[in-house]
């Protein structure tokens, strides 16, 4: 398969203490991705690198390529790599309707405060992702009056408007009842079909059974990597959790307890 995403060697340092150490990998085109571990791992930190969010330190011996180039204007590499995070859930806490934070993805702006020439195709594709998502019924109201649920899903609305080959969901579902993380991993799983996905989770169960990778992270660091059925054992899980783990598998869909 085709690498569309690859780091080597990155280090990331923050008040003095490393966050994320030597971490290096490759995301081949298809090939979707979970990566999980304790607080304080670094999963949100590589998320971050990947997509260009932050920046390692530049030792000569780090690497970063995006379909297949190390150099892009961020404007352009956003259009490809989309993010999906809480951080994006609670920025998007806005008086401008859903419709609205859903289109101005186009124009990479939040919002139109902006002399931006929106014609009829691109509230068309608006609105056929705001319908994706389930959300046509609320189009029109302020997004500062949606649920959390809610608020992810205008998110990967607003995301998927440019029709990114990348999708790093980074706790894309945190803070959601378990009905809405199904619901979410439901339409997640209907992305993975014409987007490459990568995923930071904590819980399990929000791991697609399209997802055929896993990484586990401790300590700033990359432990594991391989094969979704190899690498997540009870065995696995507990040393990295420093307790015994129990798991469960159910139609594909893990589960995990202490």
């Amino acid at each position: 398969m085709k690498t569309i995403l690859s780091i080597e060697h990155a280090f990331v340092r923050r008040d003095g203490k490393y966050i994320l150490t030597d971490a290096s990998l490759k995301i081949e085109k298809g090939g979707h991705v979970a990566i999980i571990g304790p607080n304080g791992a670094g999963k949100s930190t590589l998320i971050d690198v990947l997509s260009r969010n932050i920046y390692p330190l530049a030792l000569d011996e780090y690497v970063n390529e995006a379909f297949g180039e190390r150099k892009w204007i961020a404007s352009e590499l956003k259009k490809l790599i989309g993010v999906v995070s809480e951080r994006n859930a609670n920025f998007l806490d806005t008086p401008y309707t859903v419709r609205e934070i859903v289109c101005s993805a186009l124009y990479s702006s939040l919002g139109f405060d902006f002399h931006h020439k929106v014609d009829d195709a691109d509230w068309k594709k608006a609105d056929e992702q705001i319908k994706k998502v389930g959300l046509q019924a609320k189009a029109d109201m302020p997004m500062k009056v949606l649920s959390s649920g809610e608020k992810r899903r205008a998110l990967l609305a607003r995301t998927n408007m440019t029709d990114p080959p990348v999708l790093l969901l980074d706790e894309a579902s945190s803070a959601l009842d378990f009905p809405s993380r199904a619901d979410l991993r439901e339409l997640i799983s209907s992305y993975a079909k014409d987007r490459t996905i990568v995923m930071v989770t904590h819980e399990l169960s929000e791991i697609i059974p399209e997802i055929n990778r896993v990484i586990l992270m401790k300590d700033s660091k990359i432990v594991m990597d391989g094969k979704k059925e190899e690498v997540l054992t009870e065995a696995n899980l507990s040393r990295l959790y420093g307790r015994k783990v129990f798991l469960s598998v159910n139609d594909g869909i893990y589960t995990a307890w202490c």
